[in-house]
């Protein structure tokens, strides 16, 4: 049996949008990780990038469950000696907050070449002005289980 190759047109990907005000940091993840791999569509195959864009907006509004806003901690390593820093939710939130939906989409996607080009189809601002109106994006609904 051999493998089914889809012709990937890069013209026909579409734009989605998300506005990620009040939306579970997981869920909004784990959706936009399935489009950005094209896990929605019947021409998904794992070694390809049949994925869309995705622009999320309100990055600054997402909302994260149980105790995870004052005991998760985001670690960074400079690459010298004494250059681990952590920082916790509400300082990365203040900050740059579109590194919490960056950082939990990548966490989702291969950890490879494939994962790499993916995550830059995704496009995370703070507040509800994004500069793709011209690519007409369309909304995309998020389940709440």
């Amino acid at each position: 049996m051999k493998t089914y190759l889809p012709k990937i047109n890069v013209d026909e990907r579409k734009w989605h949008v998300v506005d990620a005000e009040d939306i579970v940091l997981g869920r909004l993840a784990t959706q936009v990780a399935d489009v950005l791999r094209g896990k929605n569509k019947p021409t998904y195959t794992p070694h390809l990038d049949a994925g869309d864009f995705v622009v999320v907006i309100n990055a600054e509004k997402v909302k994260l469950t149980g105790k995870k806003e004052d005991q998760k901690t985001y670690m960074s390593y400079s690459g010298w000696f004494g250059g681990e820093r952590y920082r916790s939710v509400p300082e990365v939130r203040e900050s740059h907050p579109d590194r919490l939906i960056l950082h939990a989409v990548k966490g989702m996607l291969p950890k490879n070449r494939l994962g790499r080009k993916l995550l830059t189809k995704l496009k995370v601002y703070r507040g509800t002005e994004h500069p793709h109106d011209a690519q007409q994006p369309e909304p995309m609904k998020i389940d709440q289980k």
